[in-house]
């Protein structure tokens, strides 16, 4: 590996530290990821409740922060929302100041993506959705009118802005259905899988005696798919069940009081959730929505013992064998009687091992991230400082 150190600019739509929920977790692990490897990182942040952080700074090479706008009325713009509101004078001098490579993170932070100035740099944006499909979704899911309304404008002003694509040299799609769609219409994206907190399986020997549930309660989703298997599986079965996740809604509340079998844990942290995952003997995932992969099914693959979840979670997701496949209430319940009392086999944990270590490891993705910006192979064994 050529050991001249290289500069990358990296557009966050929001301060990735600490680093507790799905797109800034991918965003940090990746920037650290980077910065180990002999990347000079030069972190824009778009800031909006988060503080600085001392910790970015340790890691990057600079850290900028831009406000991020707020419009009284988020649906009278041309621009999606998500956008608009992410743009700044001072940063689009600080990106020209410095002539690097830029990754720019989500199609929140494209609004200078096809700016002239950038013409001759080389650009890649990260995609964690089809951001249109998302908020679409969410649009479905919502019961306040106003939100209801607005995800539905969003959802087709994004479809309308994501042409904006053409103009990156690589989008990074993070899962194998986001590849497909990303590629065959723009024809420039590369598969990414996610960065994230773990750096090989520590899947606990024994059993343990919960099932647990974990997401960022507060999106409607994740909301949803609780509800769900609370009201037509984990009624159905006499085990001990953990919610975790915060800002719960109060219909999701009321249905956890009705259970006496159920516990929730809220205003909880990162390292409390993956605590739980660790000692659960089942982690239970569902979803209605088959976009990206979600960080939950990494974790409790790393992390966790038996992982049962429905086909939107895990199909082409490349960790299929590693799941318990669910489609209906009924599978769930019986997946869940199954597994109650059996222990996690050596050969299991050798297999997580060998797909998670090939296709979905740190090392992996910033191998290949490094290869498609700077047009050299990175060996992660010899990065710069190492022997």
């Amino acid at each position: 590996m050529n050991k001249t150190l290289k500069e990358l600019h990296v557009v966050a739509f929001d301060v990735p530290y600490p680093a507790n929920y799905g797109g800034v977790i991918d965003i940090f692990y990746k920037v650290q990821a980077l910065s180990e490897a002999g990347v000079k990182v030069h972190l824009h942040c778009y800031q909006y409740g988060r503080s600085e952080s001392k910790m970015l700074e340790s890691i990057c090479e600079s850290v900028r922060y831009y406000k991020r706008k707020v419009f009284r009325n988020p649906i009278y713009n041309t621009k999606p929302y998500i956008v608009a509101s992410r743009n700044s004078t001072a940063m689009i001098e600080n990106l020209l100041a410095i002539d690097c490579p830029i990754l720019f993170e989500g199609l929140h932070s494209t609004y200078y993506l096809d700016d002239p100035r950038l013409k001759n740099r080389y650009k890649v944006v990260r995609m964690h959705n089809i951001e249109h499909d998302y908020y679409m979704h969410l649009s479905e899911v919502e019961s306040n009118p106003f939100k209801k309304y607005f995800f539905k404008i969003e959802s087709e002003r994004l479809r309308k802005h994501e042409s904006v694509l053409k103009h990156a040299d690589c989008i990074a799609a993070i899962s194998p259905n986001d590849f497909k769609y990303f590629d065959k219409k723009y024809g420039n994206a590369m598969l990414l899988p996610p960065f994230h907190v773990n750096s090989e399986v520590t899947t606990e020997p024994g059993r343990g005696d919960f099932i647990l549930y974990h997401g960022n309660l507060a999106v409607g989703e994740n909301n949803e798919a609780a509800i769900y298997l609370l009201t037509n599986v984990l009624n159905k079965v006499d085990k001990p069940v953990v919610i975790a996740g915060n800002d719960p809604s109060a219909e999701l509340q009321s249905v956890i009081a009705s259970m006496s079998n159920v516990e929730l844990r809220t205003d909880i942290t990162s390292e409390e959730i993956n605590h739980l995952i660790a000692e659960a003997q089942i982690n239970i995932l569902y979803t209605n929505q088959a976009t990206g992969i979600k960080l939950k099914l990494l974790n409790s693959l790393f992390m966790g013992r038996h992982c049962i979840a429905n086909e939107k979670m895990i199909a082409e997701t490349g960790l299929e064998e590693l799941c318990t496949l669910c489609n209906t209430a009924k599978d769930y319940i019986e997946a869940i009687e199954k597994l109650w009392n059996d222990e996690v086999t050596d050969d299991v944990i050798d297999l997580r091992n060998r797909v998670l270590d090939t296709s979905f490891s740190n090392d992996s993705g910033v191998e290949q991230l490094y290869s498609k910006v700077y047009g050299e192979r990175l060996e992660v064994k010899n990065r710069v400082g190492q022997e």
